[in-house]
């Protein structure tokens, strides 16, 4: 591939400081004109210039978040692009003051099953809103993402389903790469729109077919750039061939550039894929389960709709670890989920994405003390129960 990403910074966006002994873990950091992030790290997702149920104050303050997620197809409907620019971009649209990344809306105009129309050219879908016609091009793409204005953004590609036959996975990659190199064209030949810097990175595809893994991470480690993400995994493909796809394409990409695993997942896949070198982490999962009852623990997972802690007045999580706020207990969150009320909603999802958070930061604590491996192993075991 000739084309090179050359609207970048010189140096200094990320920073590996550390990696594991026993393990292919590591830390580091990346600097943004918005902030730093320590890595490794998870990036609460919030679609609609906003992560459901939670206040940017507890985004900042309670759950510190380091980063957070849009997504450039809801985006683009929903406030739509005139509202963004006009507000001067998404930072100052939802007061988010912290970095930002958007991905490229692939994943969401590829799910529009019966609703969309691929070509080479790029994909035209139907709104799910109204209905209303649309077209998303390599180009169009990087245009919208330099509107919406975030720190990094996601090249468009497509994601295939995990259970994608071989022929289907090669034509897949075939598109994924013609259009990432219109993605690089177009990005080398724009700006940022509001005067800081922004961040282009490919995306590794490949399905679940080493070769076509192996080829899709040389591919995209040729065109140095800033960081890399690894998509197309937890999309119906068994948790072992996942964990052996990210182990390939790790194996090639650079080892001083950040690996972001889209859409992954559980904290036990966070932890297994830290553990194979992975550095940043994106998932709905902490607010959906949050919003349906599911909360996360050191200990395990809990259903506050279960009738057991309707007389638990113990703190909401067990081990009683720095991420939980003591002050609600778990006869407390059964009640509101029991009478439906919203504030049920937002505590287990400020729980939960606080766990995320706490999480991904220990892991950084013990592969910097040299234990990362058994303090894992542990934590696995641990989590895997049902209280």
């Amino acid at each position: 591939m000739s084309e090179l990403i050359t609207n970048k910074r010189a140096a200094g966006f990320f920073t590996l400081e550390h990696t594991d002994a026993n393990s292919a873990a590591r830390v580091g950091h990346i600097a943004t004109d918005h902030g730093v992030i320590q890595t490794p790290i998870f990036m609460p997702v919030g679609t609609e210039a906003t992560v459901k149920c939670v206040h940017q104050r507890e985004l900042l303050d309670d759950i510190q978040a380091q980063i957070i997620l849009g997504n450039t197809y809801h985006l683009y409907l929903r406030p739509g692009l005139d509202v963004l620019k006009a507000a001067g971009g998404l930072h100052r649209f939802n007061g988010f003051t912290k970095p930002m990344l958007t991905d490229s809306g692939g994943f969401q105009v590829f799910s529009l099953t019966g609703i969309r129309k691929l070509s080479a050219e790029g994909c035209e879908f139907r709104s799910h809103i109204d209905g209303s016609k649309h077209f998303f091009s390599p180009e169009r793409v990087m245009d919208i993402e330099r509107t919406i204005g975030a720190d990094i953004m996601m090249a468009f590609d497509e994601c295939p389903p995990g259970t994608a036959d071989y022929a289907y996975a090669r034509k897949s990659l075939d598109l994924t790469h013609d259009w990432l190199r219109r993605c690089v064209n177009r990005f080398n030949q724009t700006e940022p729109e509001y005067g800081y810097h922004q961040a282009l990175f490919p995306i590794a595809q490949g399905c679940v077919y080493k070769d076509l893994r192996e080829e899709s991470a040389r591919f995209v480690s040729e065109l140095d750039a800033e960081g890399y993400a690894i998509g197309g995994l937890a999309v119906g493909e068994p948790t072992e061939q996942m964990y052996e796809m990210i182990e390939v394409v790790n194996a090639i990409l650079p080892q001083d550039r950040p690996r972001y695993l889209m859409g992954v997942g559980t904290p036990i896949n966070i932890l297994e894929a830290i553990e194979r070198g992975v550095d940043m982490f994106d998932c709905v999962m902490p607010t959906r389960n949050g919003r349906n009852a599911m909360l996360f623990t050191a200990e395990g997972t809990m259903n506050m709709r279960n009738a057991k802690w309707a007389k638990d007045f113990s703190p909401i999580d067990p081990a009683g670890t720095s991420y939980v706020d003591t002050s609600y207990t778990k006869a407390y969150l059964h009640h509101l989920f029991k009478a439906k009320e919203f504030l049920a909603m937002q505590i287990a999802s400020i729980h939960n994405l606080a766990f995320y958070l706490w999480l991904a930061g220990e892991a950084r604590r013990h592969i910097l003390a040299g234990d990362f491996v058994a303090w894992k192993r542990d934590m696995v075991e641990r989590m895997s129960r049902r209280l």
